[in-house]
């Protein structure tokens, strides 16, 4: 029986399908989000001070980001001219996952160890997740894309959030498994996370194939820079749509770059690692629901201000960053951006679709999601510099205001199309 026969085969590869965002899902949250800036900024420290630390760390994102945005068009060119996507997306994850457990290895001092294997682990988990997204076209119907889509991203939250709970309790109690302190539970997560990655991506490995009928020919390389080239072009005649793109990447990489460095701030005003955790599953258990509290918003008062009520919240919380000096107030903070944070990411996609030239939407989003991925660049390199610069991580932070402030202010001049014309 093929992919495409019976409703049953389907059900089990929708199922397939969304386990692989509750596998992966914990690598973005255990390891990018909290452990690697918890680790970078003590167990890894070569004594370098603090602001060294959170360079290190901006450059490193950075870096990765970049690799990823320029890597991952051409990747998903060469896969789908190959029709092995499925293939290529077990592969890699088998890279991501040896890379995610290596963590664990890296000892103390050694963070040139540990930011090489975290930029390579990044990169392989953004390729997965590339590949991952393409194969949405393949497991479920187009009637049925916003449903299953909405499961993967529903179950892969709760799943991080699960695991990354588990994970929490035994680095502030190590000795309930048998480890000897907080960095030995903090490294030891590498493992978990790796071993839960692995293990839910079995399903996909054994039920989810490609379509035979997408398998092409060669020049990959090139039909995938062309795209994006010729997607360029006509958005450029589309100012609207153009406008929406500058505001979107300027923004979304102001809150990638909250969302990657937010523990290393919090390390630098002197909480506690188990403080910045239990603050990090604070934003992400409220922002689930937040983001679809946002959905019912929009309905009211319109998408476009909705996302600006969003980068309101953001900008005020990056302005009140540098006065914060308290453990409550980094609470605060991270309650402010998880009621926010899933909202502005969930109505710029929905606001986006409405821009969007009737019958070219996936062009146009494969370049959406491509921009998406160059996000995380400028604002981390720009923290990281700011605080090398001046020696204060408050002032690294409040650089990234700039980035909200631009780009809300280019979305003030986006209109929004009514249902029954294009952009």
């Amino acid at each position: 029986m093929t992919l495409r026969e019976g409703s049953v085969w389907r059900e089990r590869c929708v199922l397939a399908w969304v386990l692989y965002d509750w596998a992966n899902s914990a690598f973005a949250l255990v390891v990018m989000t909290s452990f690697v800036p918890v680790l970078l900024a003590g167990y890894w420290n070569d004594g370098a001070p603090s602001s060294v630390g959170t360079f290190r760390l901006g450059l490193a994102n950075g870096i990765a980001s970049l690799l990823v945005a320029i890597g991952m068009p051409l990747l998903g060119a060469l896969a789908d001219r190959s029709g092995r996507r499925q293939a290529w997306l077990l592969w890699i994850t088998g890279i991501g996952v040896a890379l995610t457990a290596a963590l664990a290895l890296a000892g103390p001092g050694q963070w040139p160890v540990a930011l090489t294997l975290y930029v390579l682990g990044s990169i392989a988990f953004a390729a997965c997740n590339a590949l991952y997204d393409s194969l949405l076209v393949d497991v479920a119907q187009p009637g049925d894309y916003d449903r299953v889509s909405a499961a993967g991203y529903g179950f892969g939250y709760l799943g991080s959030a699960l695991l990354f709970t588990v994970l929490v309790v035994v680095a502030a109690r190590p000795a309930l498994a048998g480890l000897g302190d907080t960095n030995a539970a903090l490294r030891g997560a590498f493992v978990v996370v790796a071993g839960w990655w692995l293990l839910f991506s079995v399903p996909l490995a054994t039920w989810v194939h490609d379509d035979p009928a997408r398998e092409g020919g060669p020049g990959a390389l090139v039909a995938g820079f062309g795209q994006i080239l010729r997607t360029l072009r006509e958005a450029r005649r589309r100012p609207v749509l153009f406008r929406f793109l500058l505001a979107y990447w300027l923004y979304i990489d102001g809150v990638y770059t909250i969302i990657k460095m937010a523990v290393d701030y919090g390390l630098a005003l002197g909480l506690s690692s188990q403080q910045l955790l239990q603050a990090i599953l604070l934003t992400n258990f409220v922002a689930f629901p937040a983001a679809l509290a946002f959905g019912r918003l929009a309905a009211v008062i319109g998408v476009r201000a909705g996302i600006g009520a969003g980068l309101a919240v953001y900008i005020a919380a990056t302005l009140a960053a540098p006065f914060v000096a308290t453990t409550g107030g980094f609470y605060a903070l991270a309650l402010a951006v998880g009621l926010v944070q899933g909202g502005v990411q969930s109505l710029s996609r929905s606001l986006f679709a409405r821009l969007v030239p009737a019958g070219q939407s996936g062009e146009y989003f494969g370049f959406y999601n491509m921009l998406g991925k160059f996000a995380a660049i400028i604002g981390p390199v720009l923290a990281g510099t700011a605080t090398l610069v001046t020696g204060s991580q408050r002032l690294g932070i409040l650089s990234v205001l700039v980035l909200f402030v631009a780009g809300a202010g280019l979305l003030s001049g986006v209109r929004v199309p009514r249902a029954d014309e294009n952009a």
